[in-house]
């Protein structure tokens, strides 16, 4: 009897297929709208940690000025210094490595070839602290830091976009006024999450930074390395009351300057793409609302044109509730397709953008499930009332209309 009157709603279906076909539209959007933006969503917190990781979750970084995530806000006297570096590392037991980072951004030329880049001063412990690897070439010796010599090691696009296929390492390169011979080329770690270069750079010692690029001292961020099991809260509370002191802040004062954890920075960022992701997904899961709207539309007409069928059908013995269940299953099994094309064309989609934003393609059966789930709900409950206004028609009143 289920069968029969399955067969029969199927068959009502396809005898007006572009009706149908525009009455599960909204369904089919709404299920792969919600589906492709989970997708996406999933695919990007998981990059997000991922990228964090590559930079170590026992990192911190100590910028000047009190608003880190906006950049530094102090003035020079609020800068950074060679000595803080030294003091972080030396009188903080948690720290294995701190590391000076002072960056601006300059053109690089060799030969006929050039390009803006980062240029980064900084020493071995940031290459270590960042795990940077060689893909050829050296760090740098202690002689070459220790003198400002003028050695750079650069990433992977800038040898590309300089140096073609040809390998770096022994030729000069200009930077500004000042040539840098390339001693070092560092292995490619990839775009960011947010689209970032993470290779376009030359590194060289700090103090060839200071003297013949920056003009001056300072140091723009320290990197830090937490010993592996330390408690990061206390590594932050320590260096803080550290900075505090060398900086003379009062008690009640203000601090001049920010530590950030990477491991929060993960979390923070994580729950931004988890709260666009729902909010996204909220509005295209209006459109599942649209959709059983539309389908509770098109039921009503399909019962006002079929009104002399539902009159014969009861003329003939068919019970109230058999009419019922032909028509719910009608609007169930129109929604029902709806959510079938709706989670391929959202399976399509979330690979699309996952593969544009070059984030893992991550579905979640759990979503499918439930978009599935969803659709059918939708079609019990918005083609309920049509079935049972066909249920409760009078024969005699049906058998004359025309």
């Amino acid at each position: 009897m289920l069968w029969e009157t399955i067969t029969l709603a199927i068959q009502a279906i396809f005898r007006n297929a572009l009706r149908s076909f525009l009455t599960v539209l909204g369904i089919v959007i709404g299920v792969a709208a919600v589906i492709a933006m989970v997708t996406v969503g999933q695919g990007s917190t998981e990059q997000v940690t991922a990228d964090v990781e590559k930079l170590g979750t026992n990192v911190l970084m100590v910028l000047p000025g009190a608003e880190a995530m906006g950049g530094p806000t102090g003035t020079a006297d609020a800068m950074l210094t060679i000595n803080d570096v030294n003091a972080v590392q030396d009188e903080i037991g948690t720290v294995t490595l701190a590391a000076p980072i002072s960056q601006t951004r300059a053109r690089a030329v060799f030969g006929n070839e050039n390009r803006r880049t980062d240029i980064v001063g900084t020493d071995n412990r940031y290459l270590e602290a960042a795990q940077w690897d060689f893909e050829r070439g050296r760090p740098w010796e202690p002689g070459e830091i220790q003198a400002g010599k003028p050695v750079c090691i650069i990433g992977e696009t800038l040898r590309a976009e300089l140096f073609g296929t040809a390998d770096p390492v022994g030729e000069t390169i200009r930077i500004k006024t000042l040539s840098c011979e390339v001693i070092g080329l560092l292995r490619s770690k990839g775009a960011s999450t947010f689209g970032a270069d993470q290779d376009d750079f030359a590194l060289m010692p700090y103090r060839a930074f200071h003297r013949r690029i920056a003009g001056n001292t300072d140091i723009s961020t320290i990197y830090v390395s937490v010993r592996e099991g330390a408690s990061m809260e206390r590594a932050t509370e320590d260096i803080e009351t550290l900075m505090r002191e060398r900086r003379r802040i009062r008690p009640g004062e203000d601090d001049d300057f920010d530590v950030m954890d990477m491991e929060q920075i993960a979390t923070m960022l994580s729950g931004i793409t988890d709260i666009l992701t729902g909010l996204l997904s909220a509005v295209a899961a209006v459109s599942l609302l649209v959709g059983g709207i539309g389908i509770m539309n098109i039921m009503l007409v399909s019962v006002t044109e079929r009104t002399r069928e539902i009159g014969i059908r009861l003329a003939v013995g068919a019970q109230a509730n058999q009419v019922l269940v032909q028509f719910l299953v009608e609007a169930i099994v129109l929604s029902l397709i709806g959510g079938l094309i709706g989670i391929g064309l959202g399976l399509g989609l979330g690979l699309l953008g996952s593969n544009w934003l070059a984030v893992p393609f991550r579905p979640d059966p759990a979503i499918i499930l439930m978009a599935f789930g969803f659709s059918a709900a939708v079609g019990v409950i918005f083609g309920f009332f049509p079935a049972r206004r066909a249920a409760r028609m009078n024969p005699i009143e049906a058998l004359r209309h025309e």
